[in-house]
């Protein structure tokens, strides 16, 4: 009996040629991976897909328009997003000093509590198009189309036109990559970067050993480097995740001696720190009081934001100034972030962000790893398993044990390496399709995958049915693909499955196991992501897709409590909030006793509904008419509006408030600089009490707005805020405007 990896009709003269290229291999490791010969160029360049055919050429068009379809229907349905870093981008638009430094206002206080790239995206759209939702959300959804094409190019140049199809289909139905690339959080340029980064590093392998082609080689590193610190300048150090599989696949595959390929690594580390150090260099070397303040920092140090606010303090949970009532201090502690764990995203409402094709992605290691076991060093199919592989398990395990702030749409960072290990998955077996092993391990997989896709629905009220769909398509898929591994398999009692008479039908089961394997591995990403792409989203925490019943942390579910309310006067945010027992939000009051963490008004209003249950979007959306939360902007009334607008030109800034959220509502509707005082959370020192008396002196402020965020020490943070607060009511007379309390500086 022969062996199962045998391929079924395997004839005689097809085995001295597998002995020539064996043997081929083997002698092409000679002479520290030189060739030996032109012939033998292809052995370092290959494989690398030829030229598009017009079926080629169909199946691209088809791919890219299916992206478009799905970055930009329905794009203007969230309006402003999350209007912390769309009144960034307003600001840059009307000011060149704050879109240099990524400035929350056009009076240039404070920047946002991230380094200034994505917000230069937007602003030069807001200067082309003018201020509005579309030229906000445009840049964020070209980065989408951009990165399907790059992760179904890259795929396809190795493994072929079938796996870039996959892989690209994966990544534009990935629900919080169809969340974030239709959203204007950083997260959206940064998977565009790194995923550019990939494709370039992979590039790099494909030329010989020679000084023409190790010049190219070079310049290719140097643009991988380069995409990689402008990755930095879109939210700092999350993008290194990429690098240690960045690092070892050149290092491996790279055909050249070691010191170069050191050289060359070096080379692109240089490019690096030249294409973010600039930036960050201007902040050390612009004197405070001359630029604006570094929001999201206690000391107005962009040193401090990387490496704590932004950096390990995401990692052990110890964030000065972060919003209190945070994640734990490592371990499996669980908070408003969730509990931390191997499992973390596989758990409440993280998997069905990210982790329906988790079995495939998977595979696609084992598969592309096993194919490439017999090649020689520089195989550039083994390099591009060890560049997404490595992306994904080092991203994947770090996300599990963040204590710090973490929120579901992280995950988005993870699809581009799981939808291109799907895609080498998808082409490593279609290669190996008439082997009985191949046949087998899909059937396998397809039965795992159908099983967890039934899980993830079923944490979800909506489209019951859809689970039926997905269990029946993966069963028939299953009993299928067995059927022809049988038929694979060289025994003599499977001889009646491989007769001529039979070659028919198991062709039409083989069709039916691949259709019916795609319905059951598609339905619900599919699903979710149509529900992302036809509801709009706002706020500074979102999911994706449908409600579900037993999240965990902040950002969704049902089952939490309404925590504490807030305290303050009119305007005053409420208390933690969450979900109520019955899965509706909780309401603020007047006084801002309980709900949410938005204003007076409805706290969730920037929250979705599926017909079954709401859910938050971001923590209390505060969408009545009078003022915004914390983690969500509310919407200003038209006589605050005129108010704003009127003698504008005469202030620095129209006006002043606690948080960035809060401010950023007023600046939109007004258009005109509202200091956001103590940033993002209200907890940094900017302005202190002193330097906003000062300002009033000045007359540079017209008004003050009462309420907003939460202000207070946040964890060590500064309470300037409250102190502001405490002196305006003191010195000023208040007066209440649509439920609003303001108080007119002049």
């Amino acid at each position: 009996m022969t062996d199962c990896n045998s391929a079924a009709g395997t004839t005689a003269s097809s085995r001295p040629r597998s002995v020539r290229r064996l043997l081929r291999s083997a002698f092409q490791g000679i002479d520290g991976g030189r060739f030996l010969n032109p012939d033998d160029e292809r052995t370092v360049r290959m494989p690398v897909a030829a030229k598009r055919t017009k079926t080629e050429w169909l199946g691209c068009g088809a791919l890219m328009g299916f992206s478009l379809i799905v970055m930009f229907v329905n794009l203007t349905a969230s309006g402003y997003a999350n209007e912390f870093y769309s009144a960034a981008a307003q600001a840059g638009s009307v000011d060149w000093w704050a879109f240099l430094w990524g400035s929350s206002d056009a009076g240039n206080s404070i920047t946002v509590d991230k380094p200034p790239a994505a917000i230069w995206l937007m602003a030069l759209s807001v200067r082309v198009f003018g201020l509005s939702s579309f030229a906000i959300l445009l840049p964020e959804a070209i980065c989408g189309v951009i990165s399907v094409w790059l992760v179904y190019s890259c795929i396809r140049r190795y493994w072929g036109n079938f796996a870039g199809l996959v892989a690209g289909f994966t990544l534009a139905t990935t629900p919080v990559a169809a969340l974030m690339f239709r959203f204007n959080n950083p997260d959206a340029l940064l998977v565009t970067l790194m995923s550019g980064a990939a494709y370039v590093v992979l590039r790099s392998l494909e030329y010989p050993d020679d000084r023409s082609a190790n010049r190219r080689r070079t310049a290719w590193m140097a643009f991988a480097g380069v995409l990689i610190g402008f990755g930095f300048l879109t939210k700092q150090m999350q993008v290194f995740l990429v690098l240690p599989g960045f690092a070892l696949a050149f290092l491996i595959a790279s055909p050249t001696k070691l010191v170069r390929r050191i050289v060359d690594g070096l080379v692109a580390v240089a490019a690096m720190v030249v294409a973010a150090g600039w930036w960050v260099l201007l902040t050390v070397v612009v004197p405070s009081g001359s630029r604006p303040y570094i929001g999201g920092s206690q000391t107005d140090s962009f040193l401090e934001l990387t490496f704590g606010y932004n950096g390990f303090g995401r990692l052990t949970g110890n964030e000065t100034g972060a919003v209190v009532g945070g994640g734990g201090r490592g371990g499996n502690a669980g908070g408003m972030w969730g509990e931390t764990g191997i499992t973390r995203l596989f758990d409440g409402e993280f998997g069905g962000q990210i982790a329906w094709l988790a079995p495939m992605a998977v595979l696609g290691i084992i598969a592309g790893l096993i194919i490439a076991r017999h090649t020689r060093r520089t195989d550039i199919r083994r390099a591009s398993v060890v560049v997404w592989g490595s992306w994904l398990l080092v991203t994947w395990i770090v996300f599990s044990h963040m204590a710090g702030i973490f929120h579901q749409y992280y995950t988005v960072a993870l699809a581009p390496a799981l939808a291109a290990l799907v895609g080498i998955a998808a082409g490593a077996l279609w290669e190996r399709r008439e082997l009985c092993w191949a046949r087998a391990i899909l059937a396998v997989t397809v039965l795992v995958s159908t099983l967890w896709s039934v899980e993830l629905l079923g944490r979800s009220t909506w489209m019951p049915g859809l689970k039926v769909v997905v269990l029946a398509a993966g069963l028939a898929a299953t009993v299928a693909l067995l059927v022809l591994a049988l038929a694979a398999f060289p025994m003599r009692g499977m001889r009646f499955l491989r007769q001529p008479g039979n070659a028919m039908v198991m062709g039409l089961v083989g069709g039916a196991a691949l259709v019916f394997a795609a319905i059951a591995l598609y339905t619900g990403p599919v699903a979710w992501t149509a529900y992302t792409v036809s509801t709009g989203h706002q706020g500074s925490i979102v999911t994706a897709g449908p409600n579900v019943t037993n999240s965990t942390g902040m950002g969704g579910g049902r089952g939490g409590q309404g925590g504490p309310g807030g305290q303050g006067g009119p305007g005053g945010q409420g208390g933690f909030g969450g979900q109520q027992p019955d899965g509706q939000g909780g309401q603020n009051s007047q006084d801002g006793q309980n709900g949410g963490f938005g204003g007076p008004g409805q706290s969730d209003g920037s929250s979705q509904s599926d017909g079954q249950s709401t859910r938050f979007e971001g923590m209390g959306g505060g969408r009545g008419g009078m003022g915004g939360g914390l983690l969500g902007g509310g919407s200003a009334s038209e006589t605050i509006v005129e108010m704003l607008q009127q003698d504008a030109d005469q202030y620095t800034w129209a006006a002043a408030t606690t948080g960035s959220q809060n401010a950023a509502s007023y600046q939109l509707a007004s258009e005109q600089a509202v200091m956001p005082i103590g940033g993002f959370n209200g907890s940094d020192p900017s302005p202190t009490l002193d330097e906003f008396k000062q300002y009033v002196a000045e007359g540079r402020i017209h008004y003050y707005i009462g309420g907003g965020g939460m202000g207070g020490n946040q964890l060590g943070g500064s309470s300037a805020s409250s102190e502001i607060a405490e002196w305006v009511a003191e010195n000023f007379e208040a007066q209440t405007i649509d439920g609003v309390t303001i108080y007119d500086l002049s």
